[in-house]
């Protein structure tokens, strides 16, 4: 079918790492490219895979305290570059952009965060800021892109992979770009009623 995508990389971000081992092992049998920061690139590495540090596609290390790590035009335009359009690919190329065909990602804990009685300075940096953009982005660009935006959507994924290969149609995609704006929707709820409460 025209709509099917392979997936050759993935940008893996996660505050949460249990159950990723599983899909890990299923994209590097299929031979998805990884792509990661921080605590997360170690945790895949640590499993014997392979795996290209964002800062090595950046050129910027992770800076403020880790309030930016994956903000850079060279990751979200890995995301929302539009594979069909001439003129976005020949962008990608002039500013040597990577194609990013799946996202893994998941937010700071905040509603555990404020439940847990922790003060305000560490309820708000909670607010996950690189996350919550990379969801956005990888459900906007549902066409080219696969987006996971929690670990309740990791078996979703293994049953694609182990039926059909690192390939999905669009109609999948679609289905996951909907979780995502379900996860971001729920996360922003959260904030505005914390603030609303203070």
């Amino acid at each position: 079918m025209a709509d099917k995508k392979k997936i050759k990389s993935a940008l893996i971000s996660v505050f949460h790492k249990d159950g990723l081992d599983e899909l890990l092992q299923k994209l590097n049998a299929e031979g998805v490219k990884f792509l990661s920061t921080g605590g997360t690139q170690a945790f895949i590495e640590s499993l014997g895979y392979k795996c290209e540090k964002v800062e090595e596609v950046t050129s910027y290390p992770s800076i403020l305290g880790g309030r930016v790590k994956t903000l850079h035009p060279k990751v979200f335009g890995g995301i929302l570059g539009r594979r069909e359009l001439e003129g976005d690919r020949e962008q990608m190329d002039l500013y040597g952009i990577p194609e990013i065909d799946l996202v893994i990602v998941d937010l700071y804990p905040f509603e555990q965060t404020v439940a847990s009685g922790a003060s305000e300075e560490d309820i708000i940096e909670k607010i996950d800021i690189g996350g919550i953009s990379l969801i956005r982005a990888g459900a906007k660009n549902f066409n080219d892109v696969v987006i996971v935006p929690s670990k309740a959507e990791y078996k979703l994924l293994l049953d694609i992979l182990s039926e059909q290969g690192a390939e999905t149609t669009k109609a999948q995609r679609r289905m996951f770009a909907t979780k995502a704006f379900g996860v971001s929707s729920h996360y922003d709820t959260a904030i505005h009623s914390w603030f609303e409460g203070k």
